[in-house]
């Protein structure tokens, strides 16, 4: 069996680190950088109390990258309370999800963890006062395209993305976790119903915690792109490991799964994370869980997703990497459109768009 990267070895078992070569860290820095993880990295080291242990060299890399995982830090927050300033009068929650969910309540996933965009979830009904609301403060939806505007509005879950017209901060704007058009809907009222506040802040919210495991799993596993696949999958490992410890989370984890039909990506989210993280699963939690696929789907799953979640580096790639990722791309279309539809699309985007990019 060929060996796990060194990346997915220093986060399964970060001790491990310590004894890292001065040429494994030469190409562990490598992997994590393509993987998005640098910053995490140091952080990963730091809380071992292994950074004493890292040869000079890589420990200036490692330094470079906490700056500019501090730095990033200081601007989700100074991004979140612009948002709140600019959703003020509105009467709503901020509710964030993902990464800065993460940052906002110092959970597990948040030391390092680099992210593009500030995700929030609206109700429906309220998309137009939110979208009105953040256009008044200087964000502007960057999709000038007809079709793009459609797909986002009619079909999918969320606003266009939104950037800030000075400082190219970017809003995703939900209203759901998956799209309006994928076969599995879960309920936004319950998810929105369950969010716990911020400390003592009703006003900034993220989900719970099953809800934050799922939604991580939904993220990952209904996506079609894996180029951070790796450091999602890590989210959902750190967030297991953190909420695992509290009374009640794993009884209460699968009942919220199936409550919210979200019982396949759970599975796959639990199998992979136990499998390549070695994420303590609890073994009644592993063997009862409804989400379970036939077994050839599932070995089918197992050789497509254990190559598509390791980085995109020559190191970690065999001949069927891009042939397992080029298949769950197309898997992921296939979740989160009807067929017609999917098929008008594709056919869109690879023919009509680069014409009108032309034109414009």
């Amino acid at each position: 069996m060929k060996p796990l990267p060194l990346i997915v070895q220093a986060f399964r078992d970060p001790p491990r680190i310590a004894a890292f070569s001065l040429a494994e860290w030469d190409l562990l820095l490598r992997q994590a950088a393509v993987a998005n993880l640098g910053a995490a990295l140091f952080y990963l080291a730091e809380q071992e109390g292994v950074l004493a242990a890292v040869p000079a060299q890589a420990r200036a890399h490692l330094d470079w990258s906490r700056v500019r995982g501090e730095r990033h830090r200081q601007a989700v927050r100074f991004e979140v309370r612009e948002i709140r300033r600019a959703l003020a009068g509105l009467g709503l929650p901020l509710i964030l999800m993902k990464g800065a969910a993460y940052a906002a309540a110092a959970r597990a996933p948040a030391p390092g963890r680099l992210f593009s965009d500030i995700d929030i979830m609206v109700p429906k009904e309220r998309l137009g006062d939110v979208e009105a609301a953040l256009m008044l403060h200087g964000w502007a939806s960057g999709h000038t395209d007809a079709y793009d505007q459609r797909y986002y509005r009619e079909w999918m879950h969320e606003l266009p993305p939104m950037q800030h017209i000075k400082r190219q901060s970017l809003i995703d704007v939900h209203h759901a976790i998956l799209p309006e058009t994928a076969a599995d809907r879960p309920d936004p009222h319950k998810l929105r119903a369950a969010t716990v506040a911020v400390g003592d802040d009703e006003g900034l919210r993220v989900f719970a915690p099953a809800d934050m495991v799922l939604h991580s799993a939904v993220h990952l596993f209904y996506d079609g792109e894996f180029g951070k696949g790796l450091r999602d999958l890590i989210d959902i490992h750190r967030l297991l490991l953190e909420f695992g410890r509290e009374p009640g989370f794993w009884a209460a984890l699968p009942r919220r799964a199936a409550e919210l039909e979200l019982a396949r990506p759970l599975f796959y989210a639990l199998r992979y994370s136990a499998r390549l993280l070695g994420t303590p699963v609890p073994d009644e939690v592993m063997a009862g869980q409804a989400g379970r696929p036939p077994a050839p789907l599932l070995a089918l799953m197992d050789a497509l997703f254990l190559r598509a979640l390791l980085p995109m580096h020559a190191s970690c790639t065999g001949r069927l990497s891009g042939t397992a990722r080029f298949l769950l791309y197309l898997r992921g279309n296939w979740l989160r459109m009807p067929p017609l539809l999917l098929a008008r699309h594709l056919f869109h985007k690879a023919f009509i768009s680069p014409r009108t990019q032309q034109d414009a």
